[in-house]
């Protein structure tokens, strides 16, 4: 009987066996695959168009606005220009104080966005900062390349050049 019980349990095991082994194809598998990669690639292909796009909208919006807080910065002093304009008491200390208290808040807002002053006066010529208008004669006690006037004043914007400071330059 120990053989009877046996031989069923092979016989259903092997028919099992040749019910569920099926043939694979390596060729259907590796299509599938390859049809299932390229699916992929086309998805990456699309966000990357989609990222690119987006980031095209987020630079023209930050460009259009990148003003905005200097401008609302900078009102403020173009009301105090306008208040100065209209005082009708004729004191020229008032309109100088004024206009003082005007220029001081616009070189507060300008500092705070990172626009500073270069100073040139009594300095080196550096090419990179400055630009000579004129070389005159060292005068005496002056070293030669030594900036002895500022014809117009020049500023930087965090580390770069605005405008470059207009100097005469004195040389021996």
């Amino acid at each position: 009987m120990a053989d009877e019980g046996d031989e069923p349990t092979e016989e259903l095991s092997d028919g099992n066996n040749s019910e569920e082994i099926e043939i694979v194809d390596p060729i259907k598998i590796l299509e599938e695959k390859i049809e299932e990669l390229e699916k992929e690639k086309q998805y990456s292909a699309a966000e990357i168009v989609n990222l690119r796009q987006r980031y095209a909208r987020e630079r023209n919006t930050l460009l259009k606005f990148s003003s905005m807080n200097l401008a609302s910065k900078i009102l403020p002093v173009l009301d105090y220009l306008e208040k100065a304009i209209t005082i009708e008491n004729s004191e020229s200390g008032k309109f100088l104080e004024g206009v003082n208290m005007t220029m001081n808040k616009l070189k507060t807002v300008l500092e705070n966005e990172g626009v500073k002053k270069i100073e040139a006066l009594d300095q080196l010529f550096d090419p990179s900062l400055m630009e000579a208008i004129a070389v005159i004669p060292a005068p005496e006690g002056k070293d030669s390349g030594t900036v002895v006037e500022v014809i117009e004043e020049g500023y930087l914007f965090h580390e770069r050049v605005l405008r470059p400071v207009k100097v005469i330059v004195s040389e021996d």
